[in-house]
């Protein structure tokens, strides 16, 4: 006999139990399983859920409870797939990006845009360009909720091919091959010096002279120090020779170590909107200039959701808006 869905009833209820148990386990415990599954460690996963361990635990036990098998092997503080775990992980995959591109059309079908969406840049975009994306995009797209990791350009690129987070944001040439790579910026990076410092007064300087002072670098492994690096061994020359005194993990740090007359830096004319307008330091652009994209990355496999176009759009918009400042400064 044909079953018909009453008016309050939803499709997935009724004769359909498998499916509704399907979509419960999609929406939670499959994500949690998944996490640990990628991953292979509860804490880690529990940080990159905004989960407490326990509850992580908690969700897995119930997948196991459920499966009547364990899923996990838990020996000497390590844990791995068993066989049904690993068929598990398999189906689970697969679910999760059926689920969330269901979720999407139907969201994109009737205009909704919500979700998490997890966002990741590295430390120079993270100060000086993401804050005002995402302020933009959370006023058009109130039930999206963002979440924002910084660090330096390695870290990020790793937290994007293990899927910690969907989209990242950073500076400098982007070599794995199975990350989608779209550019949405033209950065260049210029020599700044304090205002009475003797480069002040120079309209361009060669890579040479970067050699004559005091210089203040990032630290290893950030972007921008892998450009200048890059930039020297094409001119020649190598980081080694460069005068080195102090490092900093951000651009903060350099440009006040800069204005305080400790050394000269490289750094981004993203980052110097504020001491261009207020004339507090002295920008010099190099004779050779040096030049970097910053991209936005995301795994080639991953499902765009429409939460993630929208941002990159928004993205794009407001580097467009930020050249246009940038010019007439």
């Amino acid at each position: 006999m044909p079953y018909f869905l009453s008016s309050n009833e939803p499709f997935w209820s009724g004769p359909f139990p498998l499916l509704s148990q399907v979509l419960r386990l999609a929406d939670r415990r499959l994500q949690v399983f998944a996490t640990v599954a990628r991953l292979l460690s509860f804490t880690k996963a529990a940080e990159s859920l905004y989960m407490t361990q326990p509850a992580v635990t908690f969700q897995i036990r119930q997948l196991e409870e459920h499966f009547n098998t364990r899923l996990f092997d838990r020996s000497h503080n390590r844990i791995n797939l068993t066989e049904a775990g690993q068929l598990v992980k398999n189906y689970a995959d697969k679910i999760i990006v059926l689920y969330n591109e269901m979720d999407n059309e139907v969201r994109t079908l009737t205009g909704d845009v919500q979700g998490p969406l997890i966002v990741g840049a590295s430390t120079t975009i993270g100060e000086y360009f993401i804050p005002a994306v995402i302020g933009a995009y959370q006023s058009n797209f109130p039930h999206v909720k963002v979440r924002l990791n910084v660090a330096n350009t390695n870290g990020i690129i790793h937290m994007v091919e293990n899927n910690q987070i969907d989209i990242g944001i950073v500076e400098g040439p982007i070599t794995n091959k199975n990350l989608v790579t779209d550019i949405i910026w033209d950065d260049e990076l210029v020599v700044i010096c304090s205002v009475d410092h003797p480069l002040t007064n120079q309209k361009r300087i060669s890579p040479e002279e970067l050699l004559d002072y005091p210089f203040i670098s990032r630290e290893e492994g950030s972007g921008t120090r892998e450009v200048i690096q890059n930039y020297l061994d094409s001119q020649g020359l190598d980081i080694e020779q460069l005068n080195i005194t102090m490092e900093f993990g951000s651009p903060e740090s350099i440009k006040n170590a800069v204005a305080a007359n400790l050394g000269i830096s490289v750094l981004s004319i993203a980052t110097l909107e504020k001491e261009l307008a207020l004339d507090s330091l002295s920008t010099i652009p190099l004779k050779t200039p040096i030049r970097r994209p910053f991209s936005i990355v995301h795994q080639r496999q991953k499902f765009r959701l429409r939460a993630m176009v929208e941002f990159l759009e928004f993205a794009q918009a407001h580097c467009t808006l930020k050249e246009q400042v940038l010019k007439h400064l």
